[in-house]
């Protein structure tokens, strides 16, 4: 696994980074379906999931229902260091419904979050898409 600490980025985002929206209304849910909870963004210190938040927060399956502006894509490329991380489908349609939801996401390589984006560090798996543009 590449050391997280030597990609400065990491060392701004990895705590602290608000990798959604806020939560302002029904339209927003836990990928459970459950409600937004303050701790949602916990990171988990240990287990297979270490470096991932408690939590995500996905639109809401009636706000996924009104259909997507992208493709629904499952999978994404971290250009840095070329690992494919592969999300679950309730984040994979928020992104389809709506592309600039997350700020970040999460690499299973390098086990923190990144910026998503236009200067984002993620592609769509098989594209030169950038993941949140």
């Amino acid at each position: 696994m590449l050391d997280p600490a030597a990609i400065p980025e990491a060392q701004n985002h990895r705590r602290t980074m608000m990798i959604e929206q806020q939560p302002s209304d029904d339209r927003m849910v836990l990928t459970d379906g459950s409600p937004v909870t303050d701790d949602h963004r916990d990171i988990v210190s240990s287990g297979a999931r270490a470096g991932q938040q408690k939590a995500y927060v996905v639109l809401s399956e009636a706000e996924r229902a009104k259909g997507f502006v992208r493709p629904v894509r499952r999978s994404y490329v971290h250009e840095v260091c070329g690992v494919v991380t592969t999300m679950g489908q309730s984040l994979a349609e928020t992104y389809a419904r709506d592309p600039g939801f997350y700020s970040g996401t999460f690499c299973c390589g390098c086990g923190t979050h990144f910026p998503v984006g236009e200067s984002g560090q993620f592609v769509w798996d098989g594209t030169n898409e950038k993941v949140g543009s």
